[in-house]
């Protein structure tokens, strides 16, 4: 099987209740996120073998970026998206990450809130931060 562009795995829709704002009401609460995760990964193994063991485990990364979307506790979405890239990025096999996340209580408007960061890998500059 040959393959010319990336594939990709991806999660939509992940909702994670997680301490996120930096007004002090928000430090106090958690709120809804809503997470888009697209992961460019080779998967022509699984493609080959149809063996779980091949594959990216969707359940894993699931389970991975709700507990760190917890942990983390950040003021700002911009830093939550470029943590959970760099975890991302560092634990399981992929090239690329696209990474949305959305704060869907953001606005009254019925409007969706969010950003989106796309990683390949951080420049030395920025991993010292």
């Amino acid at each position: 099987m040959f393959h010319t562009e990336s594939d990709v795995v991806f999660v939509k829709g992940l909702t994670v209740e997680a301490v996120i704002g930096v007004y002090a009401w928000e430090r106090a609460i958690t709120q809804p996120l809503l997470i888009d995760i697209a992961l460019e990964t080779d998967i022509s193994r699984a493609a080959i073998s149809d063996n779980v063991n091949d594959a990216l485990n969707y359940k894993a990364v699931c389970d991975d970026v709700s507990a760190w979307c917890q942990a983390i506790k950040a003021q700002l979405l911009e830093h939550l998206a470029g943590q959970i890239a760099d975890k991302l990025l560092a634990k399981y096999s992929c090239h690329k990450i696209t990474l949305s996340v959305a704060k869907p209580t953001a606005s009254s408007k019925r409007i969706r809130l969010g950003c989106r960061s796309r990683v390949m890998q951080r420049s030395s500059k920025i991993s010292q931060l």
